[in-house]
């Protein structure tokens, strides 16, 4: 095979693996079983390609078929690749400590957030408190990256265009939404502040305190959150607990170089 044919297999071959990533995270955010020809038709695909991609992705245990329902899911296949990814994330692994003692310490719900996939953000560490009522959360559960606390600070530190800004955020979804002339204004007291706080507008009597965690390109692909009951988490509280999580992100930073990674 020449060098021409290579790459023009290379080229051929790259379409077929972004629909399969496409379809495998489409079937990641659906809550319920799903037909071939939704699944063609929310991304754009001939339903006989789609079909294929889907057998072979079955095949492999990526995705599971329902003879009944004629409908896939995602597969349990996933979870050695997600678990392996996990434990392979240097920074999932050296924060999981530090956010459990910010949550016995504050009686907040710690998580840690990594940017997946465009718009996505992905749990990567987690921390339950130890309060009686507690925020359900897991690992590998993921949000728009636009969305609450973390998503102002995605947008302060991330250049993006305005008006594709405006569209996504017009698609989140929240108990409170702000107007989009509120959020602008909100994202750049984070900008100047260097966290964010969201304050029931996400999730009703919820508070969300989050404090970026930024690249080697010096774009924010990382957060560390706080999530506690608005009761109890007071607004004199947020000021220690975002020095706290200032302090996490410094001591990771310094292990980060202390250790080569």
């Amino acid at each position: 095979m020449t060098g021409e044919d290579k790459k023009s297999t290379t080229k051929r071959q790259v379409p077929a693996v972004t629909r399969a990533l496409a379809i495998l995270r489409f079937l990641a955010r659906s809550n319920e079983p799903v037909g071939v020809n939704p699944i063609a038709r929310e991304l754009g695909l001939i339903p006989s390609t789609c079909l294929h991609i889907l057998r072979v992705l079955e095949d492999e245990g990526l995705v599971e078929f329902d003879s009944n329902l004629k409908r896939y899911t995602i597969g349990i296949g996933i979870l050695p690749l997600a678990r392996a990814a996990l434990q392979r994330n240097t920074f999932s692994t050296l924060i999981q400590p530090k956010l459990s003692q910010m949550s016995e310490k504050f009686g907040v719900t710690g998580i840690a957030t990594q940017l997946s996939e465009p718009g996505q953000m992905v749990v990567v560490a987690l921390s339950q408190s130890n309060i009686p009522f507690r925020l359900q959360v897991d690992l590998g559960s993921r949000f728009p990256a636009l969305i609450s606390a973390t998503g102002r600070l995605f947008a302060a530190f991330n250049e993006q265009d305005e008006t594709e800004l405006a569209t996504r955020f017009k698609k989140l979804t929240w108990d409170h939404p702000p107007s989009l002339e509120q959020w602008r204004a909100e994202v750049e007291t984070a900008r100047t502040r260097g966290y964010a706080v969201d304050q029931g507008s996400y999730i009703s009597g919820v508070t969300v305190v989050a404090v970026p965690v930024f690249g080697s390109d010096n774009k924010m692909n990382r957060s560390i959150v706080a999530i506690g009951i608005s009761e109890r988490l007071k607004d004199k509280e947020i000021p220690k607990l975002v020095k706290a999580m200032t302090s996490i992100r410094e001591d990771i930073e310094n292990m980060q170089i202390d250790t080569g990674r």
